[in-house]
């Protein structure tokens, strides 16, 4: 049975939108795919730990999605595991990015809280894929309206990938219902 990972963002859970849309979309159209969507830990290499794990334990064909800081994740399970990824404007340097949210952090979906660090950041800056060469295997999704992340960054880090670039939206990637299907096909499962 071939296997979809979907990776959610930071502070974010398996209830998050376009984990649903993903989840409702797989138990209507395509019921054959085995869906995780896992909980990620809240500090990196603790989530890196948890999504390596999980790739581990995978039988069979895989492909993974995700978006934001989960699209960071996907691009490094491509790189690692050898799949297709597609990542939902992804957040390209999260250690920079999330320095302004140092300090304690609460997930409004699971109420977690915990301490982000400088520490932290370091993690992220040494799990970064810094020279992928996985790009033929990774499609963007990226919305220019994304009020969270410079959509720039991500066309410069992945402009040898498969790229969707859209004017408008914004960081919840507006209409991501309307790419299941193909997310599905360019994954091959």
């Amino acid at each position: 049975m071939p296997t979809l990972l979907y990776l959610h963002g930071f502070n974010s859970s398996p209830h998050s939108i376009k984990a649903r849309l993903m989840r409702e979309y797989l138990q209507q159209k395509r019921p054959d795919i085995h869906f995780i969507c896992p909980q990620l830990a809240a500090t990196p290499a603790a989530a890196w730990a948890q999504i390596a794990a999980i790739c581990d334990e995978i039988k069979g064909p895989f492909g993974v999605a995700g978006s934001s800081l989960g699209g960071f994740w996907a691009t490094r399970v491509a790189e690692r595991f050898g799949v297709q990824a597609v990542v939902i404007n992804p957040a390209v340097h999260p250690h920079v990015l999330l320095q302004d949210y140092l300090g304690e952090q609460v997930n409004p979906y699971t109420d977690e809280r915990y301490l982000l660090t400088p520490s932290h950041m370091q993690e992220l800056a040494e799990l970064r894929v810094e020279a992928p060469g996985c790009m033929e295997r990774i499609w963007l999704l990226q919305q220019q309206g994304d009020e969270v992340l410079d959509y720039r960054e991500a066309l410069d880090y992945y402009r040898f990938a498969r790229v969707c670039i859209q004017k408008g939206g914004d960081h919840s990637f507006v209409g991501f219902e309307h790419y299941c299907a193909q997310i599905i096909r360019f994954l091959q499962l």
